[in-house]
């Protein structure tokens, strides 16, 4: 077993009331593929608008320059959810949690679509956000109805789907937008909302009432006591935080190179590359399964150096599409490995902790993401290109030493 998932066995058990979980069985192949595709579709709606923002801005009479504030929007919603509502999965019954969500996820979508004003559009684009994190209640959900031997597999068959989904937003977003107008995304997507919480509804099983009631003013403070004394917790964090922000700097800025000189590729050509990356997040779900077998250190380890080698073959944008293509692949193979591999290890040590540790751990997501963003425009602006790369490679850098400098802690 590895180290990190009994090293925090005593820790901070004062955060909670202990519970009994229920004893997990094994999860059916096709749960999990339809939890996989809820949180796929969960997922995109966050990233939905982000090949629709001129057409949303015109409609709208949205400025320009600050048309940002749609993405900014949903992002303060997802973050706000991540600590107020994700935690809500430990005390509360997961399944009927998450059936909400998708409901009032299809009513939001619903009034962004038919929104006539600015404001009535970011309000509904912040509950969109708010209520996308049902991703995380899902993922909670699926570590406790797995098996412990099946745990790490499931969860990674499940982020799969996250990742997934998050690719293919930008590229069905913007088919739909051309054939029927950026509104008729959000209907879609509201639909979806909508047949998905049926599909759950007669699919996942009942789970019986066994947690002990919290109060929530306590449920949120023992979020950052978790933080505070929890090892594991910071550790995985800090790798969220750092892979996060080497995912955002290349899907940020890699737009910028591809639509001008020698390339001249379109908004659509670009999404596509979204494909590749799907590639490399599909493969990495078998992370899971040396998680499974104890192999978590290593896993880790191996994942955030090809995430380091990854940035050698972007770098060579200007000679190659090809190089691009294979550098996607080998940089979303490995966040998704890392990826799995953290939340595999919080909800193993601690599964009626499983809420909080999976909110807690997003929130590092949510701000490596955002320094991404900021960080690689910035980049792209001073040095270009080979900016980017170099702030990639430097992050990636970080992410390696953290590793090392961990490892070799647990092993003097």
């Amino acid at each position: 077993m590895d180290s990190e998932q009994t090293a925090q066995a005593t820790s901070a058990t004062g955060m909670y009331e202990p519970v009994k979980e229920p004893p997990a069985s094994s999860l059916p192949p096709s749960l999990i593929l339809l939890l996989a595709t809820s949180c796929g579709l969960a997922v995109g709606n966050v990233y939905n608008a982000q090949p629709l923002l001129g057409a949303i801005a015109t409609d709208l009479g949205i400025p320009l320059g600050t048309v940002g504030i749609i993405g900014t929007t949903t992002q303060v919603g997802y973050g706000l959810g991540l600590v107020f509502i994700v935690p809500l999965g430990d005390v509360l019954n997961r399944r009927s949690l998450a059936l909400w969500q998708f409901i009032l996820s299809a009513a939001a979508l619903l009034v962004a679509g038919f929104a006539g004003t600015r404001t009535l559009f970011l309000v509904a684009a912040g509950m969109v956000g708010l209520l996308a994190v049902v991703v995380q209640v899902l993922v909670a959900l699926a570590a406790s109805l797995a098996a412990p031997e099946q745990r790490g597999r499931a969860l990674g068959l499940v982020t799969s789907g996250v990742v997934t989904g998050i690719l293919a937003a930008r590229v069905l977003a913007g088919f739909i937008a051309d054939m029927a107008g950026w509104r008729a995304v959000y209907f879609v997507s509201a639909g979806a909302m909508m047949a998905m919480a049926a599909l759950l509804f007669r699919a996942l099983p009942q789970q019986p009432e066994t947690r002990v009631p919290i109060a929530y003013a306590g449920l949120l403070r023992s979020m950052a006591k978790l933080l505070r004394r929890d090892n594991t917790l910071q550790l995985r964090a800090g790798f969220a935080f750092l892979i996060f922000a080497t995912f955002s700097t290349f899907w940020t800025t890699v737009a910028l190179p591809l639509g001008r000189e020698p390339f001249m590729l379109s908004h659509a050509q670009v999404g596509l590359l979204g494909l590749a990356g799907m590639v490399g997040a599909l493969t990495a779900g078998g992370a899971g399964r040396l998680v499974d077998q104890g192999l978590g250190t290593t896993v880790t380890g191996g994942a955030l150096g090809l995430m380091l080698l990854s940035w050698l073959l972007l770098a060579m944008l200007p000679i190659s599409l090809g190089w691009l293509v294979g550098g996607v692949i080998l940089l979303d193979l490995a966040v998704q490995a890392v990826h799995v591999t953290n939340q595999s290890l919080l909800v193993s040590q601690r599964p009626e902790a499983a809420g909080r540790l999976i909110g807690m751990y997003m929130v590092f997501y949510s701000l490596g993401s955002a320094t991404g963003a900021i960080t690689s425009t910035t980049a792209y602006a001073q040095a270009g290109w080979p900016g980017v790369c170099s702030l990639g490679a430097v992050l990636s850098s970080g992410a390696v030493l953290l590793w090392i400098l961990t490892s070799r802690r647990r092993h003097a």
